[in-house]
């Protein structure tokens, strides 16, 4: 039986607190936060704890705490000789506490608290000091359901990178697009079969060859068009004219 103790309650931790507590093989012994845990109703008996040096004893510690609270939280913590992981996808791995084995969980993939969450669509990027180490935390993915892949910090870096453009910069445009036709009395869920059939291209096509659309096409009329309805939102335009250029410049 995997012992575990997690460390924050935000929406990493929150998540893996549900995961690993609905798991076989697994116990959560004991989940750690600065200040009180909103209960959760099928998570009731899983003791909780505001002070570290009360920690229960575990055969690893996930801290799923905000990046900028790694290494100060790593270095308070009452105990040495034991493993020690973060979630971060861009804390390099020395930023732990060399007293204790350290490693790296990171779950790529956006997380809400109020959006269920099946691990089985959640890689995990492991990292660890120590081969045996690494070994028992793709254990854990595994029990947890989770696909896992062996990923330097450097490469742990580039992915979360990555993961900024496609979500984080994607759910911006999104917004954007929801701001201008609701401006116009439309629902935005009319796009949502591009939204996903988007997405679904780029499970079949590489990115470069799923591209389409007036930019690429170098349809001027139409830019000129778009250009024009953007012209009360200067920062909007500006932002079109961007990936528009992009987009040219990627094919030719």
């Amino acid at each position: 039986m995997i012992t575990v103790v997690i460390l924050g309650a935000g929406n990493v931790g929150t998540h893996l607190c549900k995961a690993i507590h609905a798991s076989e093989g697994i116990k959560l012994v004991q989940w750690y936060n600065r200040s009180k845990i909103n209960s959760i109703n099928h998570m009731t008996a899983v003791e909780q704890c505001n002070n570290l040096s009360k920690l229960a004893t575990a055969d690893v510690y996930i801290m799923a705490v905000s990046d900028n609270h790694v290494e100060s939280l790593s270095n308070q913590l009452p105990f040495e000789n034991r493993l020690v992981v973060h979630t971060s996808g861009s804390v390099p791995m020395r930023h732990l506490n060399k007293k204790n084995r350290r490693g790296v969980f990171y779950p790529l993939q956006t997380f809400s608290k109020s959006a269920e969450l099946d691990f089985k669509n959640v890689p995990i990027c492991i990292e660890t000091t120590i081969k045996k180490d690494r070994s028992f935390l793709t254990s854990l993915a595994k029990a947890i359901g989770s696909p896992s892949y062996k990923i330097n910090s450097e490469q742990r870096q580039t992915l979360h990178l990555s993961a900024v453009f496609v979500n984080n910069f994607t759910n911006q445009l999104y917004r954007i697009a929801h701001e201008l036709v609701d401006k116009q009395g439309l629902d935005f869920e009319i796009l949502n079969p591009l939204i996903l059939e988007t997405a679904k291209k780029v499970q079949l096509l590489s990115p470069y060859m799923a591209q389409t659309g007036p930019a690429k096409r170098r349809d001027i009329k139409t830019l000129k068009t778009h250009l024009n309805l953007l012209e009360k939102n200067p920062n909007y335009k500006e932002l079109y004219e961007q990936i528009t250029k992009s987009i040219q410049k990627t094919h030719g």
